[in-house]
């Protein structure tokens, strides 16, 4: 009896100290390859110098473009020299929006500025005014319903969005969210009720004079018509403007689409070892806008994700499962290559575990957005949190929101998704623009975001869900 007593008495005492040293030498060996992962991206890093490649050499990379394919042939090459078990090329037809010649907006009658050129972009897949160009009166909105309210008085109008995005929101891609409808609906809006044209205030955080574009899209209820995005400290001039006057405003944009062209997602992978059927996913677009270099938007995505691949290779870490990178094609007009690859998905009968992706710039990290089937995502959410003690040592946290336009098809197939979120406060200075150059990222807060996904990575590999 004393003997059993005895040996109670050890199971309850000494085997959960035992147990609980186990389990922090398994915490410790976690904390210790995480702190690998980072030292890797911070010292042997190739996101850099892939992204000044993509950046100087290629520049903007719009879909169906020569840019575009050099863009998709440069990536497979390099994501072909890191030793992966599988590179390939699946085939996407992308739509060709073609810009045309520089776009033309002015005030032609004011009294207060008398005639004045606006700094402006046309938006992606707007039509053209053609080579005459047009004049109409402007007539100042502030939503899309006033827009239904105004009518049929906006016949023969331009209509003027001016809906800024809302500085109160320390989230900028909520401001974003909040006012994104007048630029990708408004033409649509205002040519159902006979407008000949529209500005839009350019979607930005910032008072500048720099135009933004961003694809707009008709509807087949009404003909399309011109749209165009004018800089913030334009779109101030032509309020004040109107405050007081009634003006015209001159229009040129030589904007037109051409026949759809065959484009590629890249991708690249290392094969699972024991569970290589279960699919973890890292991504970016690939495509950008013509007027920039695409640098933080989505160059710094595209070369992040291939970095994941690169620093786990360099560390000789074999997954348990398939690591996927895919560069996807047609973000910005269309979203072809994220449907794409969801419906090939889908027909393949691949299982995606989760996939991440990156396309809010190459700023400082601070942590992932996750979504996902709504029957399991609580589960999985409550599992995933249960790392951040490995993750907040290096400012990062989980939150609950969408994970990205890319892998957002990937839903309804049950994959768990997580958006990299980097810090947002200086994203939309640059997005969509003329300014969204390499010389607008910083080289460690881009590895650093690299790393930050890597470890998530080797989390999701290691523990599942």
């Amino acid at each position: 009896m004393e003997k059993k007593f005895l040996l109670i008495l050890f199971l309850g005492i000494i085997a959960p100290v035992f147990l609980g040293a186990q389990s922090t030498k398994a915490e410790e060996e976690e904390a210790f390859f995480v702190k690998k992962i980072y030292d890797e991206a911070l010292t042997h890093s190739q996101a850099y110098p892939w992204l000044n490649h993509l950046c100087r050499r290629i520049g903007g990379r719009l879909s169906g473009t020569p840019q575009a394919a050099a863009a998709v042939e440069y990536t497979r090459q390099m994501l072909d020299t890191l030793g992966l078990d599988s590179v390939w090329l699946q085939p996407v037809m992308v739509p060709h929006w073609d810009r045309g010649e520089p776009e033309q907006v002015r005030i032609v009658n004011s009294r207060q500025v008398g005639s004045i050129d606006l700094k402006a972009l046309s938006l992606g897949n707007s039509i053209g005014t053609g080579p005459q160009g047009l004049t109409a009166p402007v007539v100042e909105v502030k939503s899309l319903d006033d827009v239904d309210r105004l009518g049929e008085s906006l016949a023969g109008k331009i209509v003027f969005y001016n809906r800024p995005l809302d500085p109160t929101q320390l989230n900028t891609f909520s401001a974003y969210g909040g006012a994104v409808d007048q630029r990708g609906a408004g033409a649509a809006r205002a040519a159902k009720y006979g407008a000949v044209g529209v500005l839009v205030r350019s979607m930005t955080t910032r008072n500048d004079d720099v135009p933004h574009t961003g694809g707009t899209s008709y509807s087949p209820d009404a003909p399309p018509i011109p749209a165009l995005a004018i800089s913030t400290n334009d779109a101030n001039l032509l309020s004040r403007v109107l405050q007081n006057e009634t003006v015209e405003v001159f229009i040129r944009n030589t904007s037109r689409m051409l026949a759809e062209e065959l484009s590629y997602n890249v991708i690249g992978e290392i094969r699972g070892s024991t569970k290589p059927g279960e699919i973890i996913v890292v991504g970016g677009h690939l495509d950008s806008w013509d007027v920039g270099q695409g640098a933080h938007d989505d160059g710094a995505g595209c070369v992040q994700s291939m970095e994941v691949l690169r620093s786990l290779k360099a560390l000789n870490y074999r997954p348990q499962r398939t690591i996927r990178c895919v560069l996807f094609m047609n973000e910005e007009n269309g979203l072809r290559g994220g449907r794409a690859y969801a419906q090939n998905a889908a027909a393949q009968k691949e299982k995606h575990l989760a996939a991440i992706e990156s396309d809010r710039g190459g700023f400082t990290p601070r942590g992932f957005s996750a979504d996902g089937d709504p029957a399991t995502f609580e589960k999985r959410y409550r599992k995933v949190t249960q790392w951040l003690p490995l993750l907040e040592p290096y400012g990062l946290s989980f939150s609950i929101g969408g994970g990205g336009a890319d892998i957002s098809p990937l839903k309804p197939q049950g994959t768990m998704l997580f958006g990299f979120i980097p810090d947002s406060q200086r994203y939309f200075d640059y997005h969509h623009t003329a300014i969204d150059t390499i010389e607008a990222v910083n080289e460690r807060e881009l590895n650093l975001g690299a790393a930050t996904m890597t470890a998530l990575v080797y989390l999701l590999d290691k523990y599942g869900l």
